[in-house]
């Protein structure tokens, strides 16, 4: 017998039999880095706008249409790529959209004029669409009904955490390295993240080792009805009669016409508008997504206490939907009339919070209209975002350029069009009033069955 005394065994780290494993926070990892280097890339345009105008001799309204050429390719690929992965899994068509805008994130050091750069951006947008239709997906097969509102937030601050990081750190690899090396960098972040992504996930819950008995009981309960893949046709005909889906996508036209004055165009405007050195204006813009950031995290634990709390929780969604709107708008008013740059900018950012505190309880409010059809719907309401986006991203620098050259510079040339944010955010908000989601646009089909 040997003298040497007996290494103690190292502690399991497996989860009881009786208690749920968390492999579901894993796919939280994952998709919470997803959407932060998908903002990363989409946004640091924005910070590189005024050096790449520079370099190529754009005006704003032509950069305002290479804004425009990445979120028309985006509404028009997000459907057809949402429906892929109810068809054929989120597995494999995230792995693609990764690789895809990560490719063409790069790419863009290479344009050489408006043509190039133009088209870019288009193909951009049509890789990156898609992701959150089918992260949707995910989270409707990963996480428990009571779990989507926390988790939701929780991707949405990732994403905005991105987007908030994107302005500081590109002026700042602007300034040592130039803007094409900039892009590049952050191209390469993407490619990283879809080789782990493939390895490690699972379409399917139970397939996964890292799921106990536990686990997948807990997330059967509440899974069912996007437990396999989408049998049968999509019903059109339900989809498009359905008011609620059209004022859930009217609610999106809006928040996106607001989101993407910030994600376009936002250090531009401090820059020319309110005379911001350029690193000083990409902490700002990085200050005004960091409060949305925290109204997507505060947003969401609002939702999930909606959820389980309340006995009419559509109900209560529409108030709260609809007094976020109305306090983001009085905020970007106040913000428009302060005096100080960094005073307007903290006022935005409480604004941007206002708004994003409604964006959970929108998600989970269109991932239940969706039922098993979640990423064709949750594709085409999100699509429905685009031409305010598009309008956001052309009308702020056609409005700075037709002020220009009626001789208004600084803040006259720039400030009157945030008046009509304000109005924006005002319609969103009454949208929400009339949303009234009680039973899943499938719920016909599934009668029908019966």
């Amino acid at each position: 017998m040997s003298n040497r005394a007996a290494l103690p065994n190292p502690p399991s780290t497996a989860a009881p039999p009786d208690r749920p494993s968390r492999a579901r926070l894993g796919v939280l990892g994952f998709l919470g880095t997803l959407f932060f280097i998908l903002y990363l890339d989409r946004i640091c345009i924005s910070q590189a706008a005024s050096a790449i105008q520079a370099e190529l001799g754009l005006t704003h309204t032509e950069m305002g249409l290479v804004f425009m050429a990445f979120t028309l390719a985006y509404g028009l690929f997000e459907v057809p790529t949402g429906r892929w992965g109810d068809r054929f899994g989120s597995r494999a068509i995230l792995t693609r959209i990764a690789l895809w805008w990560s490719a063409f994130t790069a790419l863009t050091a290479a344009c050489t004029g408006f043509p190039s750069l133009l088209a870019a951006r288009f193909l951009f947008g049509a890789g990156e669409a898609g992701a959150f239709p089918n992260s949707a997906r995910v989270i409707a097969r990963w996480f428990p009904a009571g779990e989507r509102g926390r988790v939701q937030g929780v991707l949405l601050a990732a994403s905005h955490v991105g987007g908030a990081v994107s302005p500081v750190v590109a002026a700042h690899l602007i300034s040592l390295y130039g803007w094409r090396a900039t892009f590049v960098i952050f191209g390469s972040l993407g490619i990283v993240w879809a080789a782990a992504f493939v390895v490690w996930f699972r379409d399917n819950p139970a397939t996964h080792r890292g799921v106990n008995d536990a686990e997948r009981r807990l997330l059967a309960e509440g899974c069912a009805a996007t437990a396999t893949h989408t049998v049968g046709p999509i019903p059109w005909p339900a989809i498009l009669r359905s008011c609620n889906l059209w004022l859930l996508g009217t609610v999106v036209t809006c928040s996106s016409f607001n989101s993407y004055l910030y994600f376009s165009w936002y250090p531009t405007y401090l820059q020319s508008g309110r005379g911001v050195p350029m690193v000083d204006a990409g902490w700002l813009a990085g200050l005004v997504l960091a409060g949305a950031t925290l109204g997507t995290l505060v947003g969401g634990l609002i939702a999930d206490r909606i959820k389980n709390r309340c006995l009419r929780p559509a109900r209560v969604r529409r108030y709260v939907g609809c007094g976020f709107f109305v306090l983001a708008a009085s905020l970007l008013i106040t913000s428009i009339a302060a005096p100080s740059a960094s005073v307007s900018a903290l006022l935005a950012a409480a604004s941007s919070f206002a708004m994003l505190c409604q964006h959970p309880s929108w998600w989970s409010t269109v991932t239940e209209l969706g039922g098993r059809h979640v990423g064709t719907v949750f594709g085409l309401i999100n699509s429905l975002g685009v031409p305010g986006a598009m309008a956001s991203q052309y009308f702020f620098g056609a409005c700075a350029d037709w002020r220009g050259k009626q001789g208004f510079t600084g803040r006259e040339q720039w400030d009157p069009a945030l008046a009509v944010y304000v109005v924006v955010l005002l319609i969103g908000g009454i949208c929400w009033l009339f949303i009234d989601v009680s039973r899943p646009i499938d719920a016909a089909d599934d009668a029908r069955v019966a």
